[in-house]
């Protein structure tokens, strides 16, 4: 039997999406900005998408860009907000939990643009400490940044009390949401909740990799940074990619559709496998498990075993798992989120990220839980001490 639970890392795109895309690709494959039929009908798969888009985040369209995913609509966030408004101050805040498309960029612009940075602590459950961001505000800050939820343990952040508490101090200040782990799992309205740029991730939701989004409030102020043929009212130059486009607005069109039955039904396999996970000797769950957490990720610390060898053993029985964040790159290190929730130093590195979509299925769930009770006792007794 193959499991896939590393959803969280990258999704198996809808048939729907495969057949769009591969459409676009071969028969309707003009370019949106030519004057012909050809360039008329592939523009009008990207209307059709922002229309889909606005739609679901009950935004307007002409606030919709289309990026090559979420690190670089969370890079125009950080740097074209950053660059805009750096006459008001230079002071950014974040969270010491974010993807490393965010603090990866935060850290570029404090070394070589001057910015000053703070990260907000998190409390155990991996949630930011708002009384830490109504101290953290001053005329100097610009931008903050939260993302919706965190990618190793699914901890959902308090974004609309975090926004309200930035505005009241602020009205002018950028609030910023990453909500490649929230949307397709979420109704999100940015309008509703004080959110002046999202950025979202095509392959988090079944659609094709190399596509994403970011929704850019009219009013806020941001600089282009990718400069070419001034496509996408000049906010981001370079050829629309419309086999993606394509792709991007079916998969959040199909995700939406019977949202709240898929959500209930990965919260019943969350809870199934929570519940006999546990049963296993000196194993914990990072984060909260209840109704407050992500509906798709599980975070599991097995106690003397190294997550790398737990991790190939289980792909062994054909599970498919990863251990911290595989958007970070293949390189196993010490999680950063682990240490920032207080993890006990025997979980650091002995920890998995199992994360379901839809498609997962409690046979699926019942197999690696087998294999995990047969696994994990025999590993511990090889394991040196």
């Amino acid at each position: 039997m193959e499991v896939y639970l590393d959803n969280s890392a990258t999704t198996r795109a809808y048939e729907c999406v495969r057949d769009i895309v591969g459409k676009v690709m071969c028969e309707d494959y003009g370019n949106p900005s030519s004057m012909h039929k050809k360039g008329v009908d592939a523009e009008a798969y990207v209307r059709e998408a922002k229309e889909t888009l606005a739609k679901i985040l009950k935004v307007q369209e002409k606030e919709l860009y289309f990026t090559s995913g979420g690190t670089e609509s969370d890079n125009l966030a950080l740097i074209g907000g950053a660059r805009a408004n750096h006459r008001a101050g230079k002071h950014l805040i974040t969270s010491s939990i974010e993807h490393p498309a965010i603090l990866n960029t935060m850290r570029y612009l404090e070394e070589e643009e001057g910015y000053r940075v703070t990260y907000l602590p998190v409390d155990e459950y991996g949630r930011i400490r708002l009384d830490a961001l109504k101290e953290a505000l001053c005329d100097e800050t610009i931008l903050v940044s939260v993302m919706y939820v965190n990618n190793e343990v699914g901890s959902v952040q308090p974004i609309a009390e975090a926004s309200a508490i930035v505005k009241a101090y602020n009205k002018n200040i950028l609030f910023h949401v990453d909500a490649v782990q929230g949307f397709g799992k979420y109704k999100i309205y940015p309008k509703k909740m004080g959110i002046d740029m999202l950025s979202v991730s095509g392959h988090k939701i079944h659609g094709p990799k190399g596509i994403g989004f970011i929704y850019i409030n009219e009013k806020a102020k941001v600089k282009p940074i990718i400069f070419g043929g001034e496509q996408q009212k000049n906010m981001r130059s370079g050829t629309e990619n419309v086999p993606g486009i394509a792709g991007i607005g079916l998969a959040a069109k199909t995700i939406y559709t019977d949202l709240d039955e898929k959500v209930a039904h990965m919260r019943a396999l969350k809870q199934h496998f929570i519940e006999e996970v546990q049963k296993i000797d000196h194993t914990v769950i990072h984060g909260l498990y209840d109704e407050t957490s992500a509906p798709h990720i599980i975070s599991v610390g097995f106690a003397g075993i190294r997550s790398e060898v737990l991790l190939h053993t289980l792909e062994e029985k054909g599970i498919y798992v990863s251990s911290g964040s595989a958007c970070a790159s293949n390189h196993p290190a010490i999680s950063g989120v682990l240490k920032g929730i207080g993890a006990g130093k025997e979980y650091l590195d002995a920890t998995l990220r199992f994360s379901m979509s839809e498609f997962t299925t409690e046979e699926e769930i019942d197999y690696t839980l087998e294999t995990l009770y047969n696994c994990v006792p025999m590993l511990r007794k090889y394991t040196r001490h």
